[in-house]
């Protein structure tokens, strides 16, 4: 399978994909086998409250990118129901237009209960699309607001989207998304307000300030739906991926992101192994332990981990 998709075939492609998401043992072979192969496509995160516009205005990216001669993965993750666990996958829907592209690759995935607005899988996922061999990866994350903090340690390039009339002006000001902003795209700015949202823009980027000669992120008026300002966006990503470049910059953010990924998956496995070494039923015991206020979860936590009775 690692051969078809280092070889450009879509069928393959999506067929890892899906057992990445489904994290089938078979998988994990096949990464380490592309992972060589990774580390070459620009990655792009694109995120922003809900109906900002974010799936168009990825598009229309898109669109962009091919006009350019580069091929694109798109990555977009969808909310996954905390009732019934289903999710709305809308690659069919969002982004008609792209279908039939060859230099195209589109996948929805659910978040499945994972937070800061992208899925458990999807760092893997965009690994297989770059061994794939597309030059650009678009990652649209949930926009779920504040919590959208993930898609910067996932992406080189992170685009936050506003748009007027969101009460965003405020809500950017308290928030971290200011900081994870590379690049801000001021979208639907033919509506009213668009103006005052590019000025609250600037006066917190006046005030949070910056060391001279530090990227400064740009603000770009963008109205998706019509195509307006995407080529501006795109130079503005691109040349924020120069800077990354040239400054050195890329490959301290590649050592963090890969230092992050490392611990994380020491957690994971240490945390199988755990739960695996554990006789039946003994979680459920501290588990009822604790709920009955017999145990408080500190010392049920260190007692399972290092396996004391007591």
């Amino acid at each position: 399978m690692a051969a078809g998709v280092s070889a450009g075939d879509a069928r393959a492609l999506a067929r890892l994909i899906s057992l990445v998401e489904d994290e089938h043992p078979s998988a994990r072979a096949a990464l380490a086998a592309l992972y060589a192969r990774t580390g070459r496509a620009h990655l792009v995160g694109i995120t922003g409250a809900p109906g900002t516009g974010k799936s168009t205005l990825v598009n229309e990216m898109a669109k962009v990118y091919r006009r350019r001669g580069l091929t694109v993965g798109i990555v977009a993750v969808d909310p996954t129901s905390p009732f019934s666990g289903g999710a709305i996958l809308g690659d069919r829907v969002r982004m008609r237009e792209l279908a039939g592209d060859p230099g195209i690759f589109i996948r929805s995935m659910a978040t499945r209960g994972s937070l800061g607005g992208l899925a458990r899988a999807t760092s893997d996922v965009v690994k297989v699309l770059d061994a794939a061999g597309y030059d650009r990866v678009l990652i649209e994350t949930v926009g779920a607001g504040q919590a959208e903090v993930d898609i910067a340690k996932t992406a080189h390039t992170t685009i936050v989207v506003e748009a007027p009339g969101f009460g965003d002006d405020i809500q950017a000001i308290k928030a971290g998304i200011l900081e994870i902003a590379d690049v801000f795209a001021v979208n639907k700015a033919d509506r009213e307000g668009a103006d005052s949202t590019v000025t609250a823009l600037e006066m917190m980027l006046d005030l949070n300030g910056g060391e001279p000669g530090c990227w400064r992120p740009p603000i770009v008026k963008t109205v998706a739906i019509r195509g307006d300002g995407v080529p501006e966006l795109v130079d503005r990503v691109e040349a924020h991926y120069d800077h990354l470049r040239q400054s050195g910059l890329l490959a301290r953010k590649e050592e963090e992101r890969v230092r992050d990924e490392l611990v994380a998956l020491v957690q994971h496995e240490l945390t199988e192994a755990l739960l695996a070494s554990l006789r039946p039923g003994e979680l459920d015991e501290w588990v009822q332990r604790v709920a009955r206020r017999e145990a408080d979860p500190y010392t049920a936590a260190r007692n399972l981990v290092h396996r004391r009775d007591c």
